[in-house]
């Protein structure tokens, strides 16, 4: 385990740089003397620890240390991070979830700056749920593009005037799939309610 958290503390200090004690105890869930044990650890290591003290100080990596996972696009960054997002009921089943939380949050941190951001970006722009994934509605592939592009797209129900909607996340829940509308108050629109559906070439501010 402390194996564990001293590769994520690295990861945590090569990608944010200079971070406080107390920052880095609540990104580990440990407590601040446990940070200042393994701070000793990484530099008996030969790891280039360098420790500031005052209320500007903190942890930090010297001599531009650097090892950083490379060479994905941007949209190989969002694909990856749908996956990781996947419901995990087979972990919980081999009593894995934990384990399995911690590798992801040490993959994303290894991500040079533009691909953790894409990352962030696309986690707050999908979610699902532990259900299963059953629906195939081909509505659901244009409204995650739209979602991407931050496009308006128009709505019309077989009962219903058309209606416009600015499409900032889409989601899987319980009952199924559903898109959120960024100008009411990111009110949640279940797939049985789209009806059809036209992409708008127009933008909106995300």
């Amino acid at each position: 385990m402390r194996a564990s958290r001293l590769l994520h503390m690295l990861l945590l200090l090569q990608n944010r740089g200079r971070l406080s004690a107390r920052q880095l105890a609540q990104e580990l869930e440990v407590t601040r003397r446990t940070i200042l044990r393994d701070v000793d650890a990484l530099s008996e290591a030969g790891l280039p620890i360098i420790v500031m003290r005052g209320n500007q100080g903190g942890i930090e990596l010297g001599f531009n240390y650097r090892t950083r996972l490379t060479g994905l696009a941007e949209d190989e960054a969002e694909a990856l991070t749908i996956l990781l997002s996947q419901p995990r009921q087979v972990l919980d089943v081999l009593g894995l979830r934990a384990s399995g939380e911690r590798a992801v949050a040490k993959l994303v941190e290894s991500f040079p700056d533009r691909v953790r951001q894409t990352v962030e970006e696309t986690r707050r722009r999908f979610h699902f749920s532990e259900s299963a994934l059953n629906d195939v509605d081909i509505r659901i592939a244009a409204m995650a593009q739209a979602v991407r592009a931050c496009q308006v797209v128009f709505l019309q129900a077989d009962s219903a005037e058309r209606f416009c909607i600015h499409p900032s996340m889409l989601g899987m829940g319980t009952e199924g799939w559903y898109v959120r509308d960024v100008r009411r108050s990111n009110h949640s629109i279940p797939l049985t309610e789209w009806g059809d559906i036209n992409i708008s070439s127009r933008k909106f501010l995300a």
